[in-house]
């Protein structure tokens, strides 16, 4: 699989490419990743640093029940429910992406998630290299 991304000042300084180009490899659909508790059963309520640090894991771990990780990426749709975490959440995904593997994003503010406690989701696309 071949990837390259498009590189701009902005958009590295808030950890996402305004394009990511492939060709080649799988396509992986990631539905929306929740985290109202961390993997322990411990309540993430009201912890949107714990729950977006947990959701970075789950789809890291979904990533890797299909062969892929992380840094295969390509784009994310990102839901918070307070727009003043926007940045805190920049600083949250830089510690998951290599600068150079950054992915495009959608970040989206919306009144509510499916649970009150709930403060991030995200679903996302990676593409992957193909497994012979």
């Amino acid at each position: 699989m071949k990837r390259s991304q498009l590189s701009a000042p902005y958009q590295a300084s808030r950890a996402y490419s305004p394009a990511v180009i492939t060709e080649g490899g799988r396509t992986i659909w990631l539905s929306g990743h929740l985290a109202a508790e961390d993997e322990g059963g411990r309540s993430l309520a009201g912890d949107f640093d714990g729950q977006v640090r947990c959701v970075f894991r789950k789809l890291a771990g979904t990533l890797r029940e299909s062969g892929a990780a992380l840094d295969d990426i390509v784009t994310m749709t990102v839901f918070i429910t307070d727009p003043r975490l926007n940045t805190r959440f920049v600083e949250l995904r830089k510690e998951f992406f290599a600068t150079d593997r950054y992915p495009a994003s959608t970040l989206v503010t919306v009144a509510a998630l499916n649970r009150p406690e709930l403060m991030v989701e995200i679903n996302a696309v990676a593409v992957a290299p193909t497994v012979t």
